[in-house]
């Protein structure tokens, strides 16, 4: 966003402006980053006929019965005769006339209107390998390393010199990577959404702060001084300083983050009426990213996930629940999370970015930290630095109801939750060793999982699920939902339970599931699926 959108007489964000999504600036022109950004085609809009014969294909066998199924056949034959066509030519007209047809529409019915919580519902984590042996294993250390090093990546960004990702196919578009940093989503007061970017045109990534979180308490901390960008033993003493001065818990005013976004919109205007409290909020908001300090130990794979995924839940002797969402701004599109035991990782945002470009960032700086010959930086000596500065909101009574209810309302979400895991003794590796992608083969897993559930509740059905692909092949493109059962799926998974079927007969089957899975695959890849094109009609 310009300087003259993002600036403190603009605060609070009240009203979602019509251009919002053309205010975050694109890297430094010249790099390869975007280089490959005009080679890109338009998302096309695939033939309604042949849309319409998929989309009975991908009913068929989720149908409970042949009546069933005729009469929604029925339905959509009167569509594909009637209204469709003029809906498919209006269609048309506007691929032709914008840059994409989709994009705001997606936006918004995808994400930017939903108004349940962000938490579980939207809301994804990736949780990292344990810290490289050969580096101080302190949570503080990690901590400092991942700052130094996201910042290292997002001056390589801004330079423009991020690698571009890529497939045997082709560039991907790097369109959402302009929401990575520097940003925030805002709750709309009117039931919509949007992300505001604070990111300046040119800027060469040498600068910026970054929002701790410890204890529910929000810190600025200054990773640029003077110039320079700390080295990570200096980072580190940065960090010590707020683990030292926050002894105490805090009001926790992320937790009403979590909250449904009507409520968290109505809470945010509450917050904001407060000068002091409205720069808190635009300093977060305009933080290159966050970094949550939890006081929670994860133990085992599970803790660690969940803990993630929607922090932990602590509960003292008194009964009384102390959330890991306290420690959490949900709306910024990367939280990184340092426990105090040291295991991390990071909790992303969805709405304006989907979760490829994250792992590109994960994968990067977990690889920049990890490497013998990551450049820590040297301490200045004698250089003055600048201490973290606490951001401590003023918390009005209705302020502190509010998160009290966010905090019950976190708290049932949460508890409705359920997680456990089943290791294989194989990986990819062995997958692939039978000539089958193991994204179809993990897809077929789950359907069978699921039909067994079924059938343990006494319900004569198989089990559908869902997976999305990625349209970055085209420009601005997001994703299209697979529809990944079919009557191959099905076939395969009432085999593996069918008395006399033998395991040769079982093999064939999966072998006609995970051909048809893949390309069903590739065909919402290359933007010939059905959702995305029926929601546009």
């Amino acid at each position: 966003m310009s300087s003259s959108s993002s600036s403190s007489s603009s605060f609070p964000l009240t009203s979602r402006p019509a251009n919002w999504k053309s205010l975050a600036p694109a890297p430094l022109a010249g790099g390869p980053t975007f280089a490959g950004q005009s080679t890109l085609n338009k998302l096309p809009v695939p033939e309604l006929s042949e849309t319409l014969t998929k989309l009975k294909d991908s009913l068929k066998p989720i149908a409970w019965d042949e009546k069933e199924y005729n009469e929604v056949v029925k339905k959509i034959d009167e569509f594909g005769k009637g209204l469709g066509p003029e809906l498919q030519k209006r269609l048309v007209k506007r691929k032709d006339e914008t840059v994409h047809w989709f994009e705001q529409w997606w936006d918004d019915l995808a994400y930017l209107t939903y108004r349940d919580s962000v938490v579980i519902n939207v809301s994804y984590y990736y949780g990292f390998d344990e810290h490289p042996a050969h580096l101080p294993q302190s949570a503080v250390s990690r901590a400092a390393a991942l700052t130094r090093a996201t910042m290292q990546f997002r001056e390589l960004f801004k330079r423009g010199q991020v690698k571009p990702e890529a497939t045997r196919e082709g560039p991907l578009c790097m369109d959402t990577w302009r929401w990575m940093f520097d940003c925030s989503r805002v709750p709309g007061p009117e039931g919509v959404d949007w992300s505001v970017s604070y990111a300046k045109e040119g800027d060469l990534g040498e600068s910026g702060h970054v929002v701790v979180f410890r204890k529910g308490r929000v810190w600025k901390l200054e990773p640029w001084q003077n110039g320079h960008l700390l080295s990570v033993e200096e980072i580190e003493k940065q960090i010590q300083f707020i683990v030292e001065n926050t002894k105490e818990e805090y009001p926790g005013v992320g937790v009403l983050t979590a909250s449904n976004r009507n409520v968290w919109a109505k809470d945010y205007a509450t917050l904001a009426s407060d000068p002091q409290n409205a720069s808190i909020l635009e300093t977060i908001q305009s933080s290159a990213f966050v970094i949550c300090l939890d006081v929670e130990q994860p133990s085992s794979f599970i803790e660690h996930s969940r803990f993630l995924w929607h922090g932990a839940v602590i509960r003292d002797n008194n009964n009384k629940v102390t959330l890991g969402l306290r420690n959490r701004w949900v709306d910024k599109p990367v939280n990184f999370i340092v426990f105090d035991n040291g295991k991390a990782g990071i909790l992303g945002e969805h709405s304006v970015m989907d979760g490829t470009p994250t792992v590109a960032l994960c994968d990067t700086v977990l690889d920049i930290i990890a490497d013998p010959k990551f450049d820590q930086g040297l301490p200045r000596e004698g250089a003055s630095l600048t201490l973290p500065q606490p951001l401590d909101f003023k918390v009005s009574n209705e302020t502190q109801k509010a998160i009290g209810d966010a905090t019950k309302a976190a708290l049932d979400l949460v508890e409705s939750q359920a997680m456990t895991i089943l290791q294989t003794s194989y990986g990819k590796a062995a997958i692939k060793n039978f000539g089958v992608s193991p994204d179809s083969w993990t897809q077929m897993i789950i359907q069978l999982a699921y039909a067994r559930l079924l059938k343990g509740r006494g319900e004569k059905r198989v089990g559908g699920t869902y997976e999305a692909a990625t349209t970055r092949r085209f420009f601005k493109g997001r994703t299209e939902a697979i529809r990944v059962v079919s009557k191959e799926s099905d076939d395969w998974v009432r085999s593996m339970d069918e008395e006399g079927v033998s395991v040769e007969e079982k093999k064939r089957l999966f072998g006609l599931a995970t051909k048809k899975h893949v390309g069903l695959a590739k065909m919402a890849g290359t933007g010939q699926g059905i959702d995305r094109h029926l929601l546009g009609t």
